[in-house]
């Protein structure tokens, strides 16, 4: 059983981003793993696996412009399903 089923990626593109502070408040306010926040202060690419993509959704189009948002779900991809 996969304990964070929706694996979500996604750019931001903005002014002033800073991966760092991106990666404490994804610490702090998501629950999931795997979290990558790499980029510079215009364009940050995301990763992390959760049950709450909308939420992280949420607060990156806060950031700026979110684009190329990819959400798939592993549980579905593990039995062997689309999705």
């Amino acid at each position: 059983m996969i304990e964070f089923r929706y694996d979500t990626q996604l750019l931001i593109e903005g002014t002033g981003l800073d991966e760092d502070k991106i990666k404490d408040y994804f610490m702090k306010n998501f629950k999931g793993d795997c979290l990558i926040a790499v980029g510079d202060d215009e364009l940050i690419k995301i990763h992390f696996h959760t049950n709450e993509p909308w939420d992280v959704l949420k607060y990156c189009a806060s950031l700026g412009e979110i684009c190329d948002i990819v959400v798939e779900d592993m549980d579905r991809q593990a039995r062997g399903l689309k999705g």
